[in-house]
């Protein structure tokens, strides 16, 4: 049984409240999990004590294969529990293909109305 240690929803509309949850991984996010091993409240300040961990059965869980989500393996990185590697993206502020060629179009439009202008004031002066 592949294991997940994901988040569950809590709480009522527009006040999210989240369980870090074991669950099996084809159970729904919201549906029927094995174990709570801790909780994270989005709507508390920075500096409070947003997440609480049950580090003894958060390790043994890790140690039976459950695979955390990026967003728990956040909060298990932070408690040192877990390490979460760094990661890079050089490529993502670039723009997409479509734009390039956007770009480069109106460059080449942009080119070809100054040699239009320089042309025809050159016609001019002779």
């Amino acid at each position: 049984m592949p294991l997940k240690m994901r988040l569950a929803r809590a709480g009522s509309k527009k006040r999210p409240y989240y369980h870090i949850v074991i669950a099996d991984a084809r159970s729904p996010r919201d549906g029927r999990f094995i174990e709570q091993v801790g909780a994270w409240n989005p709507m508390l300040p920075k500096d409070a004590e947003r997440v609480t961990l049950k580090e003894d059965r958060i390790k043994h869980w890790l140690g039976e294969g459950a695979q955390p989500t990026d967003r728990v393996l956040r909060f298990l990185d932070q408690a040192g529990i877990a390490n979460r590697p760094a990661r890079s993206n050089p490529k993502k502020a670039e723009p997409g293909k479509k734009a390039q060629e956007r770009a480069a179009e109106r460059k080449q439009r942009e080119e070809d109305a100054a040699a239009a202008a320089a042309e025809a004031a050159s016609g001019a002066e002779a």
